[in-house]
Order: C-alpha cells, then sequence, then structure tokens
C-alpha cells in the first residue's frame, strides 16, 4: 500500500474506532465491527482478534478467517505467530509467513492462502491479553504508519476488552510462598546490601485513548515537556558524586534527548491521528520499544532505555501521576525493584537509605548501570518477573558479587548473610590499606599494576588509586558522548589533560576503538552493517578506511605529549601489515609536525593489543617491530571460545581459567620475553584475584585493571609465592586437572594466598 494511503487509511481506522466505541452494541458486537473496520481501511483479507482466556490465546472475532473458527481456535502461550507475539510482547511483520520457525498452520480457520502476516500485541499492565493481527493473500512487509495504526487500534481495545472483564486480566503472577526464594540474575554492580522491598512506580494505566480535543492534548503535552525539562535540569545540577566522571557524561546526554524534537514531534502525529495525550506517548513508546528488540547495538539500545525512561517520566507528569517512590521519599533502608530505571531517576533517590537495585532489564553498559557504580549501590540484572515475586516491604538480601537475591530470608539465611557482608567489609579494608604499597611478592618478584581508563579524572585519581599508571586509556569516549566527531583540537586538549594530571607515571593511549557494539550514529555505514558486530567493521580496521579520522588523532596525541614521552597502541591488530599501516601514518603525522617547528614527544613508542587469535600465529613477525604487546583478554576470549560475553547464556563457556587460555596466553608470554617485549593484560581477567594469580603463574608480570580492583590484586600478589605458583601452573598445565578453577582456588586457599 502506498504511503500517502496507508496515512489515509490509518487515520480513517481511528476516526472508524471512535465511532464503534461509542456506540451501542456488546463487546463482542463491536469487536466483529472493529475487525471488519480494519480488514476494509487496511485492504486486508484477514483480521482477527486473540484474547487470553484460561491461559490460552482464543480467537474472539475474524474477517476473513472461517466464522466457524471463532471461540474454537485456541493457541497456547509461545504456540504459532500469534502465541509467539503474546508470549514475547513483540510485533511480527511478515512477508512470507510460513517461513517463520514458530509458524503452525490450523486448518479449521482456512488460512492456507494467505502468505503475509503482521500482529501486534494486546498490552494491558505492561501484559499482553491478545493480538491483533493482519494477513494478505499477496506476499509483502507491511508500513511502518501500518503498524502504528494496529498498535493504536490493540491500545484501543485493551481499555474497552478490561472494561468488559472479556479475559484473564494481567498474567498470573508467580505463586509466593512464606518461605524464602532465592533468585539468580545479571550482576551489574558488585556489593552487597540488604533492604525491604519498594517498588520504583505504580503504573500509570490509560484509561482513555481517544480525544475529545486535540488542541487541548497537545497542550498538555508542550506542558508536561517543559514541566520534564525542568526536572532534568535540576536533577543534572544536583546530582553529588565528589568529582566528575564518565556519569556526568552520561547525564548530559540523557538531557539532550529530553531535547529530541524528532521525540516530541512523533507524539504530536499521534495526537493528531486522534489520541489523547497519554495514548499518544505510549503508543510511541510501544513502537520504540518494538524497535529496541530488534536493535543488535548494545549502544544504541542503551540510548532507547534512556528515552524509554523518560517517556514514563513524561507519562506520570502528563497524567499527573508523580508519586514514584523517589518523590514520596525513603523511610527504611531500601531495596529498589523496577522492570528497568533511567540514570536521572535513580539520582532521584536518598543515597542514605537506597541500597540496593533489582531489574527485570538491564545491562551491563546501560547508563544506570554506571550511574550506579558511581554512587556505589549494588545492582542485579535480567531477574524475569521480580515484580511478580515480591511484595512490597519484604525483606530483600542483594549479592552482587554473585549477581543473586535472597526474598523473604529465614534466620539461618539472613545470618549466613551478615556473616559474609561483615567478611567482605573487612576485605574491603585490607585492600584499601594495600592499595599504596608495592606489589611485590614475598619472593621477590615485581608486578606492575596499571589501571584502565577513559576520563581525565581517572589520570587526576591515580595516587588514590595507588595504580603506576595507565595501562589503556579509552579515547573513544569522548567520540561516543559527542553528538558530532570530535576535532583536532578538543581532542589535544583532553590527551594534554590526562598526561599533565598523570605526571611522571606512563599514559599508553589506545587509538580510537569504535564500531561494533560501539556504533556511532556520525560514523555508521548501514550498507556494511554486519549480524556479528563484534567481529566487523571496527576499532583499527576503522580507523584505516578512515584514515582522516586517524590522522587527526595522530597529531593531537603528538601534540598533546610535546617533551613527554608518547606511548601509542592499536586496537584489534589481526595481521602485521595492519600494525605497520597505523604505525606509518603515526610516524607521517610526526615528520609533519617536525618540518611545522612543532614541539615534538620526547620519545614515541608504538605497541599492539592483541585481541583477534590470529595475530598469535605471526608474533614471530611483529614482535620486532613493537615496544610493547598488550592482551585484551575480554575479546580475545570470547573469540577464542566463539562465546559471546554478554550472553549471559554462555557464561560458564566463558571461563578465563580453562586450560585452553591459559596455554594461549602462555606461549604468547613466552615469545614476548624472549623477544626482550613487555607484555600486559589489559581487561577483566587481570582484575580478579584467582585470575591473576594463574597469569603471574604463565609468566606474565604487567597488568592494567579497572581501578576499584588495584587493592584485591596488590593484596594477592604480596600474598604469593611466584615462583611455587609457576612450578604448579607448569605441571597442571601440562596435564590438566577436571576442574582448573576448582585447583586453583584450594591451591590459594593452603598457601594462604589472598584471593579474597
Amino acid at each position: 500500500m502506498p504511503l500517502a494511503a496507508a496515512a489515509a487509511s490509518a487515520r480513517e481506522i481511528l476516526t472508524g474506532l471512535h465511532d464503534i466505541m461509542a456506540g451501542r452494541g456488546s463487546a463482542q458486537a463491536k469487536l466483529n465491527k472493529v475487525v471488519d473496520l480494519i480488514a476494509d481501511k487496511m485492504q486486508s483479507e484477514v483480521c482477527s482478534i486473540y484474547l487470553l482466556r484460561d491461559n490460552k490465546l482464543e480467537l474472539f472475532a475474524t474477517h476473513g478467517l472461517r466464522k466457524e473458527a471463532v471461540h474454537v481456535t485456541r493457541l497456547a502461550l509461545g504456540e504459532g505467530l500469534t502465541g509467539t507475539i503474546a508470549a514475547e510482547g513483540r510485533i511480527l511483520n511478515l512477508a512470507e509467513a510460513a517461513e517463520h520457525p514458530a509458524f503452525i498452520y490450523r486448518p479449521e480457520t482456512g488460512e492456507e492462502r494467505f502468505h503475509s502476516f503482521a500482529g501486534v500485541p494486546i498490552v494491558r499492565l505492561e501484559t499482553p491479553i491478545g493480538v491483533l493481527a493482519v494477513q494478505h493473500a499477496e506476499s509483502r512487509r507491511y508500513e511502518d504508519i501500518e503498524i502504528e495504526a494496529l498498535q493504536t487500534v490493540a491500545m484501543v481495545l485493551s481499555e474497552m476488552i478490561a472494561g468488559a472483564r472479556l479475559v484473564d486480566g494481567a498474567r498470573r503472577s508467580r505463586l509466593r510462598s512464606a518461605g524464602p526464594l532465592r533468585l539468580t540474575g545479571l550482576k551489574l554492580v558488585t556489593g552487597m546490601a540488604k533492604g525491604q522491598a519498594v517498588f520504583h512506580q505504580p503504573r500509570v494505566i490509560v484509561e482513555h485513548t481517544m480525544a475529545d480535543d486535540t488542541e487541548a492534548e497537545r497542550e498538555r503535552v508542550y506542558a508536561a515537556f517543559r514541566k520534564m525539562r525542568e526536572q532534568i535540569e535540576a536533577i543534572t545540577r544536583e546530582a553529588e558524586f565528589g568529582t566528575a566522571g564518565e556519569h556526568q557524561e552520561i547525564l548530559e546526554t540523557y538531557k539532550m534527548f529530553a531535547y529530541d524534537e524528532g521525540w516530541g514531534r512523533r507524539i504530536n502525529e499521534a495526537i493528531d491521528s486522534g489520541l489523547t495525550a497519554e495514548a499518544a506517548i505510549v503508543r510511541v513508546q510501544q513502537r520504540m520499544r518494538a524497535r529496541m528488540r530488534e536493535i543488535d547495538d548494545s549502544l544504541l539500545q542503551e540510548r532507547m532505555h534512556d528515552l524509554d525512561d523518560l517517556s514514563n517520566r513524561l507519562l506520570r507528569i502528563v497524567s499527573g501521576r508523580m508519586e514514584t517512590a523517589a518523590r514520596s521519599g525513603l523511610t527504611r533502608d531500601t531495596v529498589l525493584i523496577a522492570r528497568n530505571l533511567g540514570p536521572a531517576e535513580l539520582l532521584e533517590y536518598d543515597r542514605r537509605r537506597l541500597k540496593g537495585v533489582l531489574l527485570e532489564e538491564g545491562s551491563l553498559t546501560a547508563h544506570m548501570t554506571i550511574v550506579a557504580r558511581a554512587m556505589g549501590v549494588p545492582v542485579v540484572g535480567r531477574l524475569t518477573d521480580i515484580r511478580h515475586s515480591v511484595e512490597e516491604g519484604e525483606s530483600v538480601l542483594v549479592d552482587g558479587d554473585n549477581g543473586s537475591v535472597i526474598i523473604r530470608p529465614n534466620r539461618v539465611l539472613a545470618g549466613g548473610f551478615e556473616h559474609r557482608l561483615a567478611l567482605r567489609q573487612k576485605r574491603r579494608a585490607e585492600f584499601d590499606a594495600a592499595r599504596s604499597l608495592p606489589a611485590v611478592t614475598p619472593d621477590g618478584l615485581a608486578i606492575s599494576v596499571m589501571v584502565n581508563a577513559g576520563l581525565p579524572e581517572d589520570a587526576a585519581n591515580l595516587e588514590l588509586t595507588g595504580a603506576d599508571g595507565i595501562g589503556l586509556f579509552r579515547t573513544e569516549f569522548q567520540f561516543l558522548v559527542s553528538a558530532t566527531l570530535p576535532g583536532r583540537e578538543r581532542q589535544q586538549r583532553l590527551y594534554a589533560k590526562v598526561l599533565a594530571a598523570a605526571g611522571d607515571r606512563p599514559v599508553v593511549f589506545r587509538t580510537v576503538d569504535i564500531g561494533g557494539d560501539k556504533a556511532l550514529p556520525y560514523l555508521t555505514d548501514h550498507k556494511d552493517e554486519a549480524e556479528n558486530p563484534a567481529m566487523g567493521w571496527r576499532a583499527l580496521r576503522l580507523s584505516l578506511e578512515r584514515s582522516t579520522l586517524m590522522k587527526a588523532q595522530a597529531r593531537a596525541l603528538i601534540e598533546a605529549a610535546a617533551g613527554k614521552v608518547l606511548r601509542v597502541m592499536f586496537p584489534m591488530v589481526s595481521e602485521p601489515w595492519e600494525y605497520e599501516e597505523a604505525r606509518a601514518l603515526v610516524e607521517e603525522q610526526v615528520a609533519w609536525a617536525r618540518s611545522a617547528h612543532r614541539k615534538l614527544p620526547s620519545r614515541v613508542e608504538f605497541g599492539a593489543m592483541l585481541e583477534v587469535p590470529a595475530l598469535a600465529e605471526t608474533l614471530d613477525q611483529l614482535l620486532p617491530r613493537i615496544d610493547f604487546l598488550s592482551i585484551g583478554t575480554n575479546d580475545l576470549t570470547q573469540f577464542l571460545f566463539a562465546a559471546d560475553r554478554a550472553d549471559p547464556r554462555l557464561a560458564e563457556r566463558y571461563d578465563w581459567l580453562s586450560p585452553a587460555i591459559l596455554r594461549f596466553l602462555r606461549r604468547v608470554a613466552g615469545q614476548a620475553r624472549a623477544a626482550g617485549v613487555p607484555v600486559r593484560v589489559c581487561g577483566e581477567m587481570g582484575g580478579r584475584p584467582l585470575e591473576a594469580m594463574a597469569l603471574i603463574g604463565i609468566g606474565i608480570e604487567q597488568f592494567s585493571i579497572t581501578p576499584a580492583a588495584v587493592g584485591s590484586i596488590k593484596a594477592m600478589v604480596r600474598s604469593l609465592d611466584a615462583a611455587a605458583c609457576r612450578t604448579r601452573m607448569q605441571q597442571w598445565l601440562e596435564r590438566p586437572p577436571p576442574d582448573m578453577r576448582r585447583t586453583l582456588g584450594e591451591w590459594a586457599r593452603r598457601h594462604r594466598v589472598a584471593i579474597g
């Protein structure tokens, strides 16, 4: 259907829908008229409504399928295309329905001659209670405006269906017992906490969807936008963290979304179609959530989460229901429960009372996660149905170190938790004390402990962390928080500030690592998008193709390091020729600066990151040309194991203490040592005491880790007999034990190694 015709039919559907809802007749009669209306205006052979009754999806009304199938055809949640939509709460838009893996054929409906299929969930209280679907004999995908029209109809139907009590209501919550319940999720922010469950916000139910006065609804939205922006400005001004950091950049990005004109325009268009202000906000939000499920790019997903958070805030303002737990105030030690949470919403809470956060969604890279880490609040995410598993006011224990939660703990469980909490606090005090001490083993092996950083403040805090320097400065963060490509002068100011703050301590600058899961809108080339972005057009590959980008960064680094040692490291090197091209590009800029009589660095050192396993097979060619080698264990391990490190289902297969990864790293470390090239491990592996102990055992003596881990790694080093560890590691890797992690842990405990 042409776009203009689709737009006209969408408006006609809403007008007709308003007349049907306002007219007389039973709920069944109205549903029958609705499917006829949609089929007519969308020129569709089939339109059907399925509703959830007795936990089955029942065909309630249809135009185009056999009438005798009404109230006879029933599907389980997850069964067929319709059951998939209801179970997952997502949209399906298929040119060939039979090609979808969930497709099943129900002969009593007579649907065998229809090819295309589109369906949207009918949602009530954030839970699907039915499905609205259309089908065509021709094979085609439906236009966005047609899908949005179906979503709007589904929203209006939800109100009528609930009022007529045609369905079970929201899906039955998980049965709760009086006893304890243990849940396991994804650990987002480490730490332990206890408190009483408090729900972040009550659900805002849209009671009226069809507008009587479009202009009045538009003015309500304008007023809500003004109030929301005032709130965001106040939150940004009042956020207190002691020092600047990554979270402040995130708040600025969050504020940018609050002023996004495109978002407001889409809500306005929804109001123009005849919706109330509340219904328009929800319609745009639902479409946004549907698109978010289709996006593989984690950075863009987190930006969409910010918009989802802002949609909830705008909806509460326009409906006059601002009674979040933050607004009413916390009166006790609290563990906050939410589906998801935005950074601004988190900052509204009293930090003295907020002890932990539990989320049904959430991710490691979410802006809220970064802000919570700055606040020191433990967070566990991916807790399926958590909001239906706990009652307001019930006792909750949060173990962010293990990603576990205990609801309604008994005396024994509570006592065990208190004991572990006391031990953790004692260890934390010991680790803090170890920060200022040298990282030298009792048998005299000196270990270099540096930190990974991305902001000038990280360099300024080196004295506080006790680190020897910055082993990896992520230059891409400046690109990620910017709406446009940062210019050379802006980059130079940042790098100069970092070097000045670090003083005499070394700083290793990793050239920009963007692309893949860190895609930037202003550099995205949609024709080059891949299904596996982590192994696609990113990092050094992108920089070499966009050579002007790398030249500008190289010149900025050279000028910022005037009179100092400049250490440059290239990410994701696959083959030596890539390193050679990148080095030649930087050396060209050094030559340019010399010819322009600019002040040069006293020395330039070049390094490569070993993240792609193929590079290990050509180290004999690479090592003579580099000054240092850094092993990026995060990407390297997922490539070696073919296991996405962000996928919780593969957590057990992503083990840094596997003999495979340890043997690989031992071989690399041995070759580098033989060539006289320093080798450093950069990544989360080096920041875990047991893993770091194993790395020392295979010959690694330099680490670059998260600042929070410096104390625990130094404490481990100062308690480790390195020679004994290396002897045992040699034996274990020759004949690996069944469980390397367990074997290492037992050895460490017997030898009183401080592994936490």
